[in-house]
């Protein structure tokens, strides 16, 4: 490179003098100070971080865009400033080669070769983009109208223009791969089924857990108002809430069992709706209600629609045996599994994210949350169906998740007859580094510290004394032992057709 622009004299000089006399052969007008002004607002990316804050106002793909733009302009303008400029040294033009209204003043003292404006303008426009097409359309009437103020005003040849656009458009290209595009999710598909249809609530018999979430002293009130046929069963702190449940269901004409609480509270209710083949109809009564979400009743107003009209569909339910006390004799407990299980830093991932969450979007909390969880988190080891690791994250999903990375957010299919198994390990060597690395580009999924499987059993067992198992949201201290299996299509749940 250096070599061939030694030869610009006889190569680039003569088309830049020529382009630039056409430039200063321009009448002068408002469009001269707009082109100055518009040059000084892009000083050191100060234009493309305020646009970015503005997209960041908006959640999902706008806001990705946002990020993946700023992360191409970093890469363009450290290549550009701290390479390129100290290696190609180059004068910028001089006063005599443009009108002095037009000349930017004071004039840049670094290398002319190659625009850093331009290289910054080009690689925003252009990572949003290939996020967001439509915003990259927008924004590319901007960013050429930078890099050719740098001509304007006099701050750059054309070639150093051509060269810094290069460089922005390949720092946008190459951070692709680090920040790779998601595949789409697959669409919700659920195997659908008759079950009783519960007019006014006529045969429902509810559980409110009073330790739930979104509990309040109206909540029973409220329910009776929408199912005044129903039999609600307040459990109150000092009650036993599997055993309560259990009586709900038993229940003389109880001919489909309701549940209002957290997850944990569902998986409960759930196993005990198989246990007397009853239909499950799930309330959004947790703080985050995932399987309710799932099972499309995240509505009181949904749940009513789908219990009224017998709408219904199948799910696996996970069986998850945990062994816990002395080595020599382990007690051994049973519980259902509808959702998540993990052990290791997820737990403390997942509070921080839900914590961000409202102010920054899940995408861009879940990577905050993931540099504070990990930044200071040990690994832990463990012995994973035989195979001894060290681990960040040992997470369990009843079903596939999407996406496939660190931060599963949905469930399109939920009687795929699997678990979602992902294990971030600490094996290699500098792990932490990866995983911090792999979390800033995106590219967790495709991380060599990643590892995705589904599996239809798992064991697990601590690599020393004992472990940390969360199922469901429920902590569990003191487990030496624990293996997951599906029971295919046991669980009938109520959910809406559409």
């Amino acid at each position: 490179m250096r070599s061939i622009l030694r030869r610009a004299p006889g190569r680039f000089e003569r088309l830049d003098r020529t382009l630039v006399r056409a430039v200063s052969g321009l009448p002068g007008g408002s469009h001269d100070e707009f082109f100055r002004r518009l040059s000084a607002v892009a000083n050191k990316g100060k234009l493309w971080f305020g646009i970015a804050a503005v997209m960041a106002l908006f959640p999902g793909r706008t806001r990705r865009a946002a990020v993946h733009g700023l992360l191409a302009q970093a890469v363009a303008s450290a290549v550009t400033n701290l390479g390129f400029k100290t290696l190609l040294p180059r004068a910028r033009p001089l006063p005599e080669h443009l009108p002095a209204f037009r000349f930017v003043h004071p004039q840049p003292t670094s290398s002319s070769m190659p625009s850093g404006h331009s290289a910054s303008a080009v690689a925003f426009a252009v990572g949003a983009g290939l996020v967001r097409p439509a915003l990259g359309a927008a924004l590319a009437p901007l960013a050429a109208g930078v890099a050719y103020s740098r001509v304007h005003t006099g701050a750059h040849w054309p070639s150093d223009v051509f060269f810094g656009s290069a460089i922005g458009a390949g720092a946008a290209v190459v951070t692709r791969k680090w920040w790779p595009v998601r595949p789409p999710f697959p669409e919700v598909r659920r195997s659908a089924v008759v079950a009783a249809k519960l007019p006014g609530g006529e045969g429902l018999g509810i559980a409110v857990n009073t330790l739930g979430g979104s509990y309040a002293a109206e909540t029973a009130a409220a329910l009776q108002k929408v199912f005044p046929k129903a039999y609600i069963k307040e459990i109150s702190p000092d009650e036993d809430v599997t055993e309560e449940i259990s009586r709900v269901a038993g229940r003389p004409g109880i001919v489909a069992l309701g549940v209002w609480g957290g997850d944990g509270t569902v998986g409960t209710a759930a196993a005990t709706a198989v246990e007397h083949s009853l239909p499950l109809l799930v309330l959004p009564g947790g703080t985050l209600n995932h399987f309710a979400r799932d099972a499309g009743t995240p509505t009181l107003e949904a749940a009513v629609e789908a219990a009224s009209r017998g709408e219904a569909a199948r799910a696996d339910l996970g069986l998850v045996a945990v062994e816990r006390g002395l080595p020599d004799s382990p007690a051994r407990l049973h519980l259902a599994m509808l959702n998540t299980a993990s052990i290791g830093l997820y737990p403390n991932l997942v509070r921080r994210r839900e914590l961000l969450q409202p102010a920054l979007g899940k995408p861009v909390a879940g990577v905050v949350a993931m540099f504070r969880t990990f930044a200071a988190g040990t690994p832990t080891t463990l012995v994973v169906d035989g195979v001894r690791h060290k681990l960040w994250i040992l997470y369990v999903g009843r079903g596939r998740y999407y996406p496939r990375d660190h931060a599963p957010l949905v469930r399109p299919v939920l009687d795929d007859g699997v678990f979602d198994l992902r294990l971030i390990t600490a094996d290699e060597s500098f792990a932490r580094l990866r995983l911090l690395w792999s979390v800033l580009t995106g590219t967790v999924a495709t991380s060599r510290i990643t590892h995705l499987s589904e599996r239809s059993s798992i064991r697990v067992e601590p690599g020393d004394t004992s472990m940390v198992l969360a199922v469901d949201g429920e902590v569990m201290p003191g487990v030496r032992g624990v293996e997951f299996s599906v029971l295919s299509g046991a669980l009938t749940y109520y959910s809406p057709a559409s």
